[in-house]
């Protein structure tokens, strides 16, 4: 397994890590994502570490809370053999403290995590969303307050806009707090909004990308083929609506040539799509899900080969959209490109 720094910091983390998405399986949509329980986390967590696979990311909105407590049963005396991330802001309840990210409420998620886990700290801590009704500066400090304590090693975001981060870091330097260091998100083959903005400004400000859902949703899974019905097994007939959105036509084009160099490489249409993000700009950890052991392995295959050139090239290609104003004149128009040449 290669391992890779995480951002501008000392953390390095596998290529590949695990999500536990899938672990508890409580409500509709994590229920659809999967129903791990401990027995079968337990081996799946081994079979992680045996191939290198050392960072595991949950958060408490999994299942409610359930993700975290079958992680935390699952990784029992293994806990120095590997990381921990999870993340917190989203609502766990209806009272006025079970949402954002306010002192009272980093506090109390952080500490509640923690017992869920069966953990004295963890090593990456993620704010979920961005809270607009919190002063950065009571976030920043309290997370800051967090590390002292020992309770949290580093800091990073999931699902922030540009300004949302830039803001952040720069009260981070104003005050001397702990900076972030990754932002989870989501990117991949049908989904590249990730290299507008975001790519450009981890790049700059040492932000590593963890990315989630790199098979998009499920649909890159290869079960998914032009002119064929969804299959019965696929999770998208339960969880569509929460899915990020893709164009049924620019979807099957990407299949195609998915499928054409799962043909030239033997290699799975998951393990090509996977392998295309290893190479990409700022890339530190791409997080897999799997619902069984069997879907764990074949994502583990992702990893210990690359794609050529000329394969990344079709990829590219086939999978480029024209990205919105301000960016789209970066990328087609040359006057822009020679100011501000493109990451990929």
């Amino acid at each position: 397994m290669e391992y890779r720094q995480l951002g501008a910091s000392g953390l390095k983390v596998p290529a590949l890590s695990f999500g536990a998405g899938t672990f508890g399986g409580r409500g509709p949509l994590f229920g659809a994502w999967g129903n791990t329980e401990s027995d079968e986390a337990r081996r799946m967590v081994d079979i992680c570490l045996d191939a290198g696979v050392t960072l595991f990311d949950t958060a408490d909105v999994y299942s409610d809370g359930a993700s975290e407590e079958v992680l935390g049963k699952a990784i029992r005396g293994k806990r120095q053999q590997l990381m921990i991330s999870t993340k917190t802001t989203l609502p766990m309840g209806d009272g006025p403290h079970d949402a954002g990210s306010s002192r009272e409420r980093l506090i109390r998620a952080c500490e509640a995590s923690l017992r869920r886990l069966n953990t004295d700290h963890i090593d990456l801590y993620y704010l979920h969303a961005f809270d607009a009704r919190t002063p950065v500066e009571e976030v920043l400090s309290t997370l800051d307050l967090l590390i002292r304590q020992g309770k949290i090693r580093y800091v990073g975001v999931s699902n922030f806009s540009g300004w949302q981060i830039m803001k952040s870091l720069a009260v981070a330097d104003r005050y001397g707090y702990s900076r972030y260091i990754a932002n989870q998100t989501y990117y991949s083959l049908v989904g590249r909004d990730y290299e507008w903005e975001l790519m450009p400004l981890g790049q700059d400000q040492g932000l590593g990308a963890a990315v989630w859902s790199p098979l998009a949703w499920g649909r890159l899974t290869g079960k998914i083929r032009r002119g064929q019905p969804l299959p019965s097994t696929s999770r998208l007939h339960e969880t569509a609506q929460f899915a990020p959105p893709v164009d049924d036509e620019h979807l099957y084009r990407v299949i195609d040539v998915l499928e054409e160099i799962a043909e030239e490489t033997h290699k799975t249409v998951p393990q090509i799509a996977i392998n295309w993000l290893l190479q990409r700009p700022t890339v530190a950890t791409v997080v897999m899900g799997a619902r069984n052991e069997s879907q764990l392995r074949q994502n583990l295959g992702a990893v210990g080969w690359n794609l050529t050139p000329e394969q990344i090239t079709r990829l590219d290609e086939v999978s480029a959209v024209t990205p919105p104003y301000p960016y789209y004149p970066y990328q087609t128009q040359e006057g822009f490109k020679r100011v501000n040449p493109p990451l990929v």
